[in-house]
Parts: structure tokens; sequence; C-alpha cells
């Protein structure tokens, strides 16, 4: 709908100018802006008036009515004006006919644009630890990660994603202290569990057995020291049980079908930004107090001083980041970098990005966090250490087996070529749909049940409509172009409207990252769509325009539904 806003603001400029001689024509570009009238008795687009008014020292009232009249009505459609607003109404069949036929024609691309064309943008997310399996929360992270990726893909934006994997530290040594302590040599094979999980029960077997006051915290230590001084031992069992947990969380991402251009691993970065930081110092960005510490001291603009290498010349956290960061400009120059890191890690990325600044990094203004709520379970928090995360692969065969039940309930596995494929799909469209619903930013509670609702508003219900145009499609196709009739109703004006204005949704939704915005819009598609199918059966519509028409206008709201799942990582259904 982007292009009709263009147009008529144009138009409605054009005739301020002509209404009223002496007005600045940069001025009125600047103040008019277009709006989507809250009724749709009011029209398709409405022009507020009240930013005139001090400038042309006219009543908005007045303006509109004089600007209406200077505009006219025409093909393009009818203006009024209605007290201090122009409100236009478009031509129905015109709009009608240039949306549902681009839709057609775009051959399952409607919704992609040029938008973002031109930039680079790396995207790093997930980001597991090598001692667990990922979590409910890896799975919002993930969500959001592989969405945000899709979306500006097609916003036309080249899009890197990468994942930074935590393979080393404490917490690595102490799963490897526990698994020496009681494993016994054992394998996954050997027991048949899940390599991830394998790894992640020896991490809360650790948190039992320092509770026995044993010696657990040391020998962890002790196997860090170790690993750091190139222990052949340590290190043979550190890539063992690295490469379980790896290959474990690999079939996780292929289920839940995320990927990555290139991954990280923090054994081979965590020295990176030592030297970046050394050299900080010989410039006087930073300061070494008498300890040897060096520090950076962001009180000037309201954060604390932190430390960036302690007294024995070993790096933080912080110091890493920004080495990696450093890295991988250097492996891929980006235009913008994306963080998706949970909210609590804020002000570690105020920092991290500020420091960057005063070492002088050019593109550290193009760095974003995109920080995310906590999300739990109506149970309670999550704690890895006591076991009571809410297990990733757990939850989706949970998910799946609900799914079947529902499936088996409602009497449609005769209908489906392979039930247990549809289960899984329709868990995956209940996980991630559910996850992306609500903006990043807000914490959330994880409800399963409700997630699989096929009813309301949740990714089986948005599965279930497309099946549902599928069905009908696949009795009767839709024509390769539609010629609308010269009346439509309200209900099929909706979906033009929606379909018109897709792309520029998944646009904002880009720019914005912010794939709630989407999963909105789509939810709204899906109920008009429903409301349109119920008021207007195409089985039942005699006049042959019309039922073409209608066909039309079922493909384009079918290319919006497929397109957009697709950017949520929502399986489309054929049939459900």
């Amino acid at each position: 709908m982007k292009q009709y806003h263009i147009e008529w603001k144009r138009a409605v400029a054009t005739a301020v100018l002509r209404a009223f001689p002496d007005s600045d024509r940069d001025q009125i570009d600047r103040l008019i802006h277009p709006e989507t009238p809250p009724e749709r008795n009011l029209g398709d687009i409405a022009f507020p008036m009240f930013p005139l008014a001090r400038v042309l020292k006219k009543s908005p009232q007045q303006i509109s009515a004089e600007v209406a009249t200077v505009i006219g009505s025409g093909d393009a459609g009818r203006v009024e004006a209605t007290g201090p607003y122009i409100n236009i109404f478009l031509n129905r069949p015109v709009v009608a006919s240039a949306t549902v036929n681009a839709a057609l024609a775009a051959s399952g691309r409607w919704g992609d644009s040029a938008a973002l064309a031109g930039r680079r943008i790396m995207i790093e997310f997930s980001c597991p630890n090598t001692n667990k399996p990922l979590h409910l929360g890896h799975l919002r992270n993930d969500a959001l990660g592989e969405s945000v990726a899709r979306m500006l893909l097609a916003a036309g934006a080249t899009v890197r994603r990468v994942n930074l994997i935590n393979d080393r530290g404490i917490h690595i040594c102490k799963s490897m202290a526990a698994y020496e302590q009681f494993g016994q040599g054992q394998t996954p094979e050997e027991v048949g569990k899940k390599s991830d999980h394998f790894v992640g029960d020896y991490y809360v077997r650790y948190a039992q057995w320092e509770k026995e006051g044993s010696q657990a915290e040391e020998r962890a230590r002790q196997m860090l020291q170790e690993w750091e001084q190139g222990d052949a031992g340590i290190h043979q069992l550190w890539e063992r049980m690295n490469h379980w947990a790896i290959s474990g969380i690999e079939k996780t991402y292929l289920r839940t079908g995320i990927s990555f251009d290139q991954v990280y691993y923090e054994s081979q970065t965590y020295l990176l930004g030592r030297e970046k930081i050394l050299q900080g110092l010989d410039d006087g960005v930073f300061t070494r107090d008498e300890k040897g510490t060096v520090w950076v001291d962001l009180t000037d603009i309201q954060l604390d001083k932190k430390v960036l290498l302690r007294a024995d010349g070993t790096s933080l956290y912080l110091t890493q980041d920004i080495g990696t960061a450093m890295q991988r400009h250097d492996d891929w120059p980006f235009d913008s970098l994306v963080y998706v890191v949970a909210s609590e890690q804020r002000y570690h990325f105020q920092v991290l990005f500020e420091v960057l600044r005063r070492l002088g990094v050019k593109w550290a203004d193009s760095l974003h966090h995109l920080a995310y709520g906590m999300v739990n379970l109506p149970e309670g928090k999550m704690k890895s250490r006591e076991g009571t995360v809410v297990d990733a692969d757990e939850l989706l065969d949970q998910l799946a087996g609900l799914a079947r039940e529902e499936i088996r309930n409602k009497e449609r596995e005769e209908h489906l070529e392979d039930p247990a494929i549809t289960a899984e799909r329709v868990a995956l469209g209940a996980l991630h749909y559910y996850l992306l619903q609500t903006s990043p930013v807000k914490d959330m509670i994880f409800n399963p049940e409700e997630s699989l609702a096929f009813t309301g508003n949740t990714g089986p219900y948005l599965q279930y409509v497309g099946a549902r145009v599928s069905s009908m499609l696949r009795k009767e196709p839709a024509p390769e172009q539609v010629e609308p009739p010269t009346e439509l109703a309200d209900e099929e004006w909706n979906l033009v409207f929606r379909v018109s204005g897709y792309p520029q949704v998944v646009a904002d939704a880009a720019a914005s990252y912010n794939p709630s915005l989407l999963a909105g819009f789509l939810f709204e598609t899906a109920r008009d769509f429903s409301r349109f199918y119920h008021d207007h059966p195409i089985a039942v519509a005699t006049d042959p325009k019309v039922r073409s028409f209608r066909l039309g206008l079922s493909m384009a709201v079918m290319e919006v539904m497929r397109h957009g799942l697709g950017l949520l990582n929502i399986p489309f259904l054929e049939s459900m």
C-alpha cells in the first residue's frame, strides 16, 4: 500500500500549493503524512491537516475543504473532506487488479523488496555452551535470529549468520570433571542417549558433587589450568566431550531449521583483543593501575569503570568480544552487526560498543544489540545446574506428541500422507509462532498446550488457514491473471489491502529486527481470509468474473501466508 501513500501524498501536496500559492513546497512535504483511518468507512488513506494550520494561517477544516475541492475525484479514487481530514477512497477494482496480478506474477517472491539492497548485515545468534543441550531460552534466541536473518534477506540485504560456540572455560571443565569422576569411560551410544544430553547430565552431576562437600571445584579449576597449559590428556577429553555436545546441538538445529554461514569457537577467539587493549593503553585511551590492571573509565557517559585486562595480563569476556568483533569485520566487512543476546546483557553491550568507539573503530556505531526477554514455563524459572531447564528436544517431542493427539482427535490422520511428519511440523509452527508473536524485549511465559490451539492467535491456526486455501485451490486452480468485478465486498477489499501492504510490513519488520510485526500481520490476514471465506464462498459464486477474481485473491493470500510463514521459520502445510 506504500505506493498509494506516496502517490496521494504527492497529489495532496500539489493541491495545497495550488490552493495556497504562497506556501513553501519543501515545508508542505515535511508536514503532510498519510495515515490509515481507524474505520474503513472513513476511507483507505487519510491526511490530517492539523500540521498545516500554523503555517497556512487557516483552520484545519478550511484547509481540508479547499484542498479536497482542488483534487477532486477521478479514476484513481474519490476524495472527501471530513472535518480536519482529507480522506481518500481508492478505486477498488483498479487497486485490486494491480495488487492481485502482481502477487500472482511474483512466483512465490511477493513480499521481497529492495528496501535494504546493498546492505551487508551480520547477525550473531544462538551461541550455546558445550556443557549442556539447548533449552527453551536458546529456542527463543534461535527463533529470533533465524527469522530476522530471513526477513533481512527478503528486504534485499546480504546476510551472514554467525554462531559463537562457547567451548572453553570453567563451566566446560565442570562437565569434564564430573565425567572423569563418574563416567567410567562410557559413551552416549553405550547408554542410548543423545550426545549433548549425555554431556549435560554430567554438568548436573557436577552440581550435586559440589554440594557433597567434595573437591569438585578444585578439580574443575585444575582442569582449566591444565587445558590452558596444553595438557594432552585434558585436551583429548575436552575434544571428545565437545564433539558429543556440538554434534547433538547440530541435530537440534537441523530439526528446528536453524543454519549458519560461519561458526566461531571461543577456544579459537578467547585470546583475541589483548593486543588491541595494549595498543589502546599506549595511545592513552585506557589506564593501568598500581596493581597492573588495565581499566577503561566510562563514568563520563554514566557507565562504570571496567577492567579490560587482569593484573596477570589475562583477558575477560569483554576483551574477547572486542577482538572477536574486529576479527569478524576483517573476515567479512559488514555494514551492521546484530547481536541476538538476552536483555540481561544490555550493559555489557553498551560497554563493548563504547570501548570500540574509543579505540577508533569506524564501524562501532553500526553495532546493534537485539535484546530479548526471559522465557519460562508456567511452573517458573529454569536453572541449568539444577537440571530444571526446559530442554529443547524434550519440549519439541512433547509438542509433536500433543499435535499428533490433536490430529487424531479431529480424525484427520487418514487425510494426511504422514501424520507423524505433519505433527512435527505443527509442533514447529506452534513453537516458533508463540516465541515470535511477542515483541522481543518482553519477558514471556511459554504455554505448550496454548501454543498448539488450532484456533486463535497461534501458529497451527495460521498453518490451518494456509492448508485450507491450498485444499481449495487444488480443487479449482486460480487463473494466471484476474479482472476484478466493478464492485468489491468489504471482505474482499480488506484482503486486497493486506496483500498490497505485505511487502512493506516485511521491510518494516526487517528494519526494526522485530518478527512480531510480521506475526501479527499474518494472524490478521488469516482472520480476514476466514471471514471472507465464510461470507463469500467461492463454490456458490455464479458470476465467472467474481469466481475467477476470488480464486485469484485466495491464491494471492496463500502467497502471503507461504512467504510470511517461511520468514518466521514455520512450515507451510498443504494439508492438515
